[in-house]
C-alpha cells in the first residue's frame, strides 16, 4: 500500500468515527510515522509504505478512532509562533489563551526587565511564549505537577529561555517565592460535575488535575486569586483565564482582594474568557 492509499484509508476510518478533520488527522500522523512534513507527503504519494510503518499508522488511526487527541498521540501542539512538546500530564493548549498573551504584549509594550508568574504552568506555553517575545523578562513558573515541570523545562530548552526561567514543583498555597510585576494564570476552572459531559477527548483524555475546578469551579481561582494578591507588587497587572460563566463571581472575588478591574475580554467564541486586572 502506498502512502496516498494509506491515508484515504485513515480519513474514511476516522470520518466513520465522525472524526471533523478526519484527511488532515490521517496526513499528521503519517507524517509521525515516516518522520517526513505535510509537503513530502504531497509529493511522494505514490512511495509503498513498508509493513511496519503501515501497522504503525494504522495503530495510530485506531488511536485517533477512539477519541484520543491528535496532540497526545504526536506529543505537541502548535501555540502562538511556536510548537510544544506535550505530554498525557498537560493540559492541550487552545487558541482561546492565545488571548492572554495578545493582552501581555499590549499592556508591557514599553515595559523592560519585568518578573513574570504564571501558576499553573502546565507545558509552558503560555510563561515561555512571553519570555519568546520579550527579550528581557524574566519568568517563574510553578506547578503541583512534576510531569508539567519536566515538560516546560524541554521546552525551555528547545526555545533557548532556560537562563531566564525559574520553576518550583509546588502548591500555589504553598508557594512565598518573590513579588511580581505581572502575574498570569489559566486554573482549573470547569465544575466536577460538569467534566463528564464534556467532549469525549477532553473528558476522557486530559488531566483531570488541569480541568477539575472544584463542586463550583472556583475552588482553584480562589487560590490562585488570594495567592496573587500577596505575590503581586502594587499597581502590578493579573490576567486571569476564566470560565464562560464565571465573571460576575470571579470579579466579586478579584474586587475583594484589592484588585482593580481593567477589563474582560472575550474568546473567539465571543464568551468571557479572560479578566485583566491591577493590584490597588
Amino acid at each position: 500500500m502506498n502512502i496516498q492509499e494509506a491515508i484515504i484509508q485513515g480519513t474514511k476510518i476516522l470520518k466513520n468515527k465522525f472524526i471533523p478533520s478526519a484527511s488532515l488527522d490521517s496526513e499528521i500522523l503519517m507524517s509521525k510515522i515516516i518522520k517526513r512534513d505535510r509537503k513530502y507527503i504531497l509529493l511522494n504519494s505514490n512511495k509503498i509504505l513498508n509493513e511496519l510503518d503501515l501497522k504503525k499508522f494504522k495503530d495510530l488511526i485506531y488511536k485517533r478512532s477512539k477519541g484520543k487527541p491528535i496532540a497526545y498521540i504526536t506529543n505537541k501542539k502548535f501555540f502562538w509562533n511556536n510548537e510544544f512538546k506535550l505530554s498525557k500530564e498537560t493540559l492541550i493548549p487552545r487558541p482561546d489563551t492565545e488571548l492572554i498573551i495578545e493582552k501581555v504584549l499590549n499592556l508591557t509594550k514599553y515595559k523592560n526587565k519585568l518578573n513574570l508568574l504564571d501558576i499553573g504552568i502546565g507545558s509552558g506555553c503560555i510563561l515561555l511564549t512571553i519570555l519568546k517575545e520579550k527579550k528581557n523578562f524574566f519568568g517563574t513558573g510553578i506547578d503541583i505537577s512534576k510531569e508539567c515541570i519536566n515538560i516546560t523545562k524541554i521546552n525551555a530548552v528547545k526555545l533557548n529561555l532556560t537562563n531566564r526561567l525559574k520553576l518550583f514543583k509546588t502548591n500555589v498555597d504553598k508557594f512565598n517565592f518573590g513579588k511580581y510585576d505581572l502575574i498570569v494564570s489559566n486554573p482549573p476552572y470547569i465544575s466536577n460535575y460538569r467534566i463528564k459531559y464534556l467532549e469525549d477527548d477532553v473528558a476522557k483524555f486530559e488531566p483531570n488535575t488541569a480541568l477539575n475546578g472544584g463542586l463550583d469551579g472556583l475552588s482553584e481561582i480562589r487560590k490562585v486569586v488570594k495567592k496573587s494578591s500577596e505575590l503581586i507588587k502594587k499597581k502590578g497587572k493579573f490576567i486571569l483565564e476564566i470560565g464562560y460563566d464565571q465573571k460576575n463571581k470571579v470579579t466579586k472575588l478579584l474586587e475583594k482582594e484589592s484588585f482593580y478591574i481593567n477589563s474582560i475580554e472575550k474568546d473567539l467564541a465571543k464568551n468571557d474568557r479572560c479578566i485583566v486586572s491591577t493590584k490597588i
